[in-house]
């Protein structure tokens, strides 16, 4: 599983680090290491545990190495401690050299052609809107908004139909909280016959040589700033999201050989 090789390349970074603090919102779980690195990733709610304690574990994860936690992206009981593991891993990408995200007219540097099929895992309604004005015709896949409804669910397909409607589509956005999921392998054999796949959001983590191979041809990650630690944590602790503290997020984009 792809998951697993995250979780090899990010070994080595992680050694002899360990974790300092830590935030669990409703929107994004974000911790920092004791070099002051920060990662992110995306809390999948649909699937928490009832009761009042379902971020219980997280009790004790300040102090931990940063490898062992990270390890939860593996062996984790729910999406919320695997999506502890990857914002671990995460941030160990602050120790490579990846380039930023350019400008351009397309997002995340698609080659975008007139009634292009485009696949959505989960929903960025930015970007939804940015593709529909460059003419494309896109599918939205979001289990979350599937199951609960709210902002958007109107536009969501019903998942059943992924089998049907991915194998036909020319350009793919997945999001990054496929792997917390363990949904990204299954999602990759159905887009084989996309031109460009796209892995997106605060939860991808960026290391390129994992993806060789697996029709994914860049990784739209994300860097956090340090200095801005205690204010990204605040709002993050108030159930912000994204649109939150977009302003604190340094974006990459890596390319992926295929």
């Amino acid at each position: 599983m792809l998951i697993e090789k995250v979780f090899q390349a990010a070994e080595p970074l992680l050694r002899d680090r360990v974790l300092t603090d830590a935030v669990l919102g409703l929107s994004l779980t974000a911790i920092e290491l004791d070099n002051r690195d920060i990662g992110l990733s995306y809390i999948l709610r649909d699937r928490l545990p009832a009761g009042c304690s379902a971020f219980g574990f997280a009790q004790h994860i300040i102090g931990q190495s940063a490898l062992e936690v990270a390890r939860l992206v593996l062996e984790g009981r729910d999406d919320a401690q695997r999506g502890v593991g990857m914002a671990v891993i995460t941030a160990a990408t602050r120790a490579m050299d990846l380039p930023n995200e350019p400008t351009t007219p397309t997002p995340f540097g698609l080659q975008v052609r007139p009634a292009d099929k485009v696949g959505m895992i989960g929903y960025i309604p930015p970007v939804v809107d940015q593709l529909i004005k460059l003419g494309a015709n896109v599918t939205i896949f979001d289990k979350g908004l599937t199951v609960s409804g709210g902002d958007g669910s109107k536009q969501v397909m019903d998942m059943s139909r992924q089998s049907e409607i991915l194998p036909m589509c020319d350009l793919m956005i997945i999001s990054g909280s496929t792997l917390i999921n363990s949904t990204i392998d299954h999602l990759l054999e159905l887009c084989q016959n996309a031109r460009e796949i796209v892995l997106v959001g605060a939860s991808t983590p960026m290391f390129s040589e994992v993806f060789k191979g697996t029709g994914v041809t860049a990784l739209a990650g994300s860097w956090w700033d340090a200095a801005q630690k205690v204010e990204l944590f605040k709002i993050l602790s108030l159930s912000g999201g994204i649109s939150h503290v977009k302003k604190m997020m340094i974006k990459k984009l890596v390319p992926v050989e295929r």
